[in-house]
């Protein structure tokens, strides 16, 4: 038999271990907690992956949504300290959807999976191989990840996400993509995303493994076994750390620092102590040491699947057209900015034969548009802010009116009788104050229907509709607002066309909004 021929048969051999198991894996090996809305790959060996998806509020190519990572520390600022960062969804949805996605891993990479991935025959499915892959470099961890998108395209392409036609890929996730994910993302509010950790309503130790007796006790942990955080995710903080893409940064207050060096890992391990158990932990790992590529026992894997960002001639086109856009004042009907500052100088620019002139010009308009860009994000925070609070005062306004109306409900049954009631005095009483807080509370929300039109004007204030209603749909705990925020609209564009205060019809609005 020739050698060709040896090889051969040898690589069909190991395909087809690759590609196939005789039991497969039962469910219990891959997503001891399964989810409607879980999102199953499949790997080699009749294997499986579940992802869950995070969303963005967002949906053009070039929009991106502003948050704050890490955290304000006096001991650890170099290496922590919150900043300003911008994260975006790859994938698309349905044709109507507000929003676009990234997938994370549900759980850490196991023991199962990685050797689906990298040994030369399939492993035998068992409870142990559910604790997480550790000890591997991150060289190694990049290799597994290859591995596994080049069989998904040979073997399930049919079964990856796509993007404007381009198939969807596997990697670590980039620190804002970790951290975004590990605070709840849309999921929880702004005060809970800003804490220390997520949401736990039954205690850390319902949730994550930590250093401790009370805890890990000293051991990695099987996958699964605790509680998820907001979106469905388990295990982010403790049990195994996670690497990261990007190469480590330290910190220059509300920036990173120049130098790029080893790998990030984030979210502690089963050694970690409870106290310092927090989503802005972060700490440096070199690629190599005196031995080789750095592999620790306590350090694993997570993936995400996102997409290509430039995926067609119609998509560049697309981002063309919006990054010449940006800072001029000409997006959503803008006339505040000072667009035609811009314009001027691009003119000057253009009819300027001196290079040096021309460079110096050009820079200025850049300038002018990043600065313009800021400002604009930063309007449009305050925009959404003002949408939900005009959705709260919605609803402050139905509870208040409906009990104004038990009050007076209550006070003619009892008291505008020829026999009355011996507590008529106490029931006018409360039935005074309570017309009065509703008073109060109609003028105040009068004004801010007239502030937010005053300040941002219809052009400004409706593209952000949309993106607010697609942040309280994502919130479990907040979308009992999405029909206020309705209404508050529809109470503020009323405003807006017809210039009138009219506190007892926007009451009225409020008071009828239906569940």
């Amino acid at each position: 038999m020739s050698y060709k021929r040896v090889v051969l048969l040898a690589s069909l051999s190991f395909g087809y271990l690759l590609n196939a198991s005789a039991a497969g894996w039962d469910e219990k090996y891959f997503n001891p907690v399964p989810d409607a809305s879980d999102v199953v790959l499949p790997m080699p060996c009749d294997g499986s992956m579940v992802f869950r998806k995070v969303f963005i509020p967002v949906t053009g190519p070039l929009d991106d949504y502003p948050i704050n990572i890490g955290q304000d520390s006096p001991d650890w600022g170099y290496v922590e300290q919150k900043r300003p960062a911008f994260i975006a969804g790859s994938f698309t949805g349905a044709k109507n959807d507000k929003s676009r996605y990234y997938l994370m891993a549900k759980y850490e990479m196991s023991q199962l999976q990685y050797q689906a991935l990298t040994a030369e025959t399939c492993p035998t499915p068992s409870n142990k191989l559910r604790l997480p892959q550790v000890a591997v470099s991150w060289v190694q961890a990049i290799d597994a990840g290859d591995t596994y998108n080049l069989w998904l395209r040979k073997n399930a392409a049919d079964k990856l996400p796509k993007e404007d036609g381009a198939l969807g890929f596997l990697r670590l996730p980039t620190e804002t993509e970790w951290e975004f994910a590990a605070r709840g993302g849309l999921e929880v509010g702004a005060a809970e995303f800003s804490d220390t950790r997520y949401p736990m309503p039954d205690g850390l130790n319902a949730y994550e493994w930590f250093g401790g007796a009370q805890s890990s006790n000293g051991k990695l942990q099987l996958s699964g076994l605790q509680k998820p955080n907001p979106l469905g995710l388990h295990d982010m903080l403790g049990n195994a750390d996670e690497m990261m893409f990007e190469p480590f940064r330290l910190n220059k207050l509300d920036r990173q620092h120049g130098q790029a060096g080893g790998y990030v890992v984030r979210g502690g391990n089963y050694l970690t102590p409870q106290a310092d158990l927090r989503t802005a932990l972060r700490k440096e790992e070199p690629y190599y040491n005196a031995d080789g590529q750095v592999k620790n026992k306590t350090t694993g894997l997570r993936l995400v699947l996102v997409s290509p960002t430039l995926t067609s001639r119609e998509r560049v086109g697309s981002i063309e057209k919006s990054w010449k856009k940006l800072g001029t004042g000409a997006q959503q009907g803008d006339a505040s900015q000072d667009k035609g500052t811009v314009q001027e100088l691009n003119n000057l620019a253009s009819a300027v034969e001196d290079k040096a002139l021309k460079e110096k010009l050009q820079a200025l308009e850049n300038q002018l548009r990043a600065s313009n860009q800021q400002q604009e994000e930063t309007r449009d925070q305050a925009i959404r802010a003002s949408l939900n609070l005009g959705a709260f005062l919605c609803t402050k306004m139905l509870d208040d009116g409906r009990y104004l109306d038990f009050l007076q409900k209550n006070y003619a049954l009892n008291c505008e009788s020829e026999d009355k009631d011996p507590s008529c005095d106490m029931r006018k009483g409360k039935l005074d104050e309570q017309k009065d807080r509703l008073h109060k509370l109609s003028r105040y929300y009068a004004s801010s229907l007239v502030e937010s039109a005053s300040l941002y004007g219809q052009p400004l204030l409706e593209p952000q509709v949309p993106v607010m209603e697609e942040i309280i749909s994502q919130n479990k705990q907040l979308q009992e607002l999405k029909p206020y925020l309705r209404t508050h609209w529809a109470n503020q564009k009323t405003y807006l066309q017809k210039q009138k205060i009219d506190t007892d019809a926007w009451l009225s609005s409020c008071k009828s909004v239906t569940q």
